[in-house]
């Protein structure tokens, strides 16, 4: 392996001294147009690469902004993390993506660490609570936001969608198309978005006088293995639901199957809404109803969050919502006589 070249030598194959070539470099203080491009020219001759680390350790600004996630399985941390590179290098920061089960774990510490330092502010997206990074993060007043967390306020802003009353309104347009039975696939406890789903679809069966269920709630894990399987499960009680609601889309997509698999039709025999409007949920057969987040704006703000703390600003709790709005598809009808 070739030993790397130093910035000595970028200057003097340039013909400037180290810390014109290191201005050049950097972007910072005045280098002459006909300087930079010799400078220019000598780096890429010697395939010189700038140590970021070190240059952090010097207090200058990486431009980076750390995404770290603890699992980045379901679709919509694809979408997430998608509008937030378009709006970061619209600020002109590249994104590190980092991804763990824990980043509190044995295994992780030392990489997570690194590569906190070497990032001027980090989006910790939809993390597992009970991580004690996100404690770490919060006593250490790291340029650091949360986004997707619904397991309670740290003090750090935390971006989260309205995900009870969005629950709350899916379940609402079941009932409105005349259905009394409805079941519910829940997800995972890891950011406790879940939990504040069930909430509103409890919400919702209680303002229209109908008790809670507990057997028509079953666990899909977000995703859609899980979602076939609890719906399933629903379709085997005695008394199976006329319409179900699904925390996340994929999962809906799992029931969508389940009933198809039992020989049945939706939404004519059984109606799904799902959450998160993922790009699927329009081409699926039939097409899903869905919550809609505001991707773009939740992202926009998720970055201006960590750019104003990593320009100076103290973090803060703040709990920052987000509301969803109802998409009505193919995936729900009237319920049957």
């Amino acid at each position: 392996m070739r030993k790397a070249s130093k910035l000595s030598e970028v200057a003097r194959l340039a013909g400037v001294s180290p810390i014109t070539a290191s201005r050049a470099i950097r972007g910072t203080g005045y280098v002459s147009s006909e300087a930079r491009e010799r400078i220019m020219a000598a780096a890429a001759q010697l395939n010189y690469t700038p140590d970021m680390l070190a240059r952090r350790m010097r207090g200058d600004k990486s431009k980076l902004i750390g995404v770290f996630l603890n699992n980045y399985g379901p679709v919509v941390l694809h979408e997430l993390v998608r509008h937030i590179g378009e709006q970061a290098r619209k600020l002109d920061y590249d994104l590190l993506l980092f991804n763990a089960d824990r980043f509190d774990s044995p295994e992780r510490m030392v990489t997570c660490g690194t590569l906190a330092k070497l990032c001027d502010g980090l989006l910790l997206v939809m993390p597992t609570a009970g991580d004690g990074f996100l404690d770490l993060a919060a006593r250490q007043q790291l340029s650091c936001a949360l986004v997707c967390f619904d397991a309670g306020q740290l003090a750090l802003p935390t971006l989260v969608l309205e995900n009870r009353a969005g629950a709350r309104a899916a379940v609402e347009h079941l009932l409105g198309l005349g259905h009394r039975r409805i079941g519910f696939i829940a997800g995972s406890a890891r950011t406790g978005q879940s939990l504040e789903r069930e909430r509103g679809y409890a919400d919702a069966l209680a303002a229209a006088g109908i008790a809670f269920d507990a057997a028509l709630v079953r666990e899909g894990g977000f995703n859609q293995p899980g979602g076939f399987a609890a719906a399933g499960q629903l379709l085997d009680l005695a008394r199976p639901p006329s319409a179900i609601f699904a925390a996340n889309d994929e999962m809906a997509f799992g029931a969508i199957d389940a009933i198809a698999s039992r020989g049945l039709k939706v939404p004519g025999d059984v109606s799904v809404a799902g959450f998160d409007d993922i790009p699927t949920a329009s081409y699926v057969f039939p097409r899903l109803t869905t919550m809609r987040p505001p991707y773009e704006a939740l992202a926009a703000r998720a970055v201006r969050e960590v750019v104003d703390l990593i320009e100076g600003g103290v973090p803060a709790a703040a709990r920052i919502p987000f509301a969803t709005e109802l998409v009505v598809r193919d995936s729900t009808a009237p319920a049957r006589d």
